[in-house]
């Protein structure tokens, strides 16, 4: 025998469409509870579950003391597809902003230096950004350049993109980038930099990348707020 579905379920479906019709706007406001229960001729508590419901499916999202608001669309990210982050934010029409936190010549860690394929006692410059979409925080990036590559590097093109840098200024070309993707929880800094309210897991992406004559050029570690990013892999199955 089949049953029918319960109230509030019948509610989210509604709601859904709303959403996927656009008449709800991603990042704005829904109707009250109230306003929603005369709409939908539903108590309170039955609007209240149906929202609920949508808050766990990641359509919703609660802002305690201000309301209830549709998710924005997390920013996909494919790491097959090798784009620098002013250029993945342009084709998803976002206004772009480097904030540099550090700028400073360093001697590398070992482990850094054996990736860059330095000599003992060379010396690489060390970046720290908050990269900003919308004046919102998005990605921290810590970058180490070499500076026999570099020499002329300057705090104001690292406020700008890192790539155009290198393929317009410095007339390099960018071959392939190496990439390890890593689930862990913030530090106290790192949260703080990226507005997080609790130390909520973040996913660290460590990379290195190589120009065409196959020179390393660059070791970075990101660090990308989940709840705004998801990571995409697309897998060939070849004969």
């Amino acid at each position: 025998m089949r049953t029918s579905s319960p109230l509030y379920r019948k509610i989210a479906s509604q709601m859904k469409e709303h959403i996927h019709k656009k008449s709800w706007k991603e990042g704005e406001a829904i109707p009250t509870e109230a306003k929603l229960a005369e709409t939908f001729h539903a108590s309170r508590v039955t609007v209240r579950q149906a929202i609920q419901l949508l808050v766990q499916e990641g359509l919703l999202y609660k802002i305690q003391g201000s309301g209830t608001y549709v998710k924005e669309t997390k920013i996909e990210h494919n790491i097959y597809s090798l784009r620098g982050f002013t250029e993945e934010m342009k084709a998803y029409g976002k206004e772009i902003s480097n904030a540099v936190i550090d700028f400073k010549l360093v001697e590398p860690c070992d482990h850094i230096r054996q990736v860059l394929n330095l000599e003992i006692g060379e010396k690489t410059f060390y970046v720290r950004r908050q990269r900003l979409v919308d004046g919102i925080p998005f990605v921290l990036e810590d970058t180490y350049l070499p500076v026999s590559l570099f020499p002329d590097l300057s705090y104001e093109t690292m406020s700008g993109s890192k790539y155009d840098y290198i393929e317009k200024k410095k007339k390099l070309m960018i071959k392939d980038s190496f990439q390890e993707v890593l689930p862990l929880l913030p530090n106290d800094e790192i949260q703080k930099l990226l507005h997080l309210d609790e130390a909520i897991p973040i996913i660290k992406v460590q990379l290195f990348s190589k120009l065409a004559n196959e020179q390393v050029f660059e070791y970075s570690e990101l660090y990308f707020k989940s709840d705004e990013y998801k990571f995409t892999i697309v897998a060939n199955r070849r004969g």
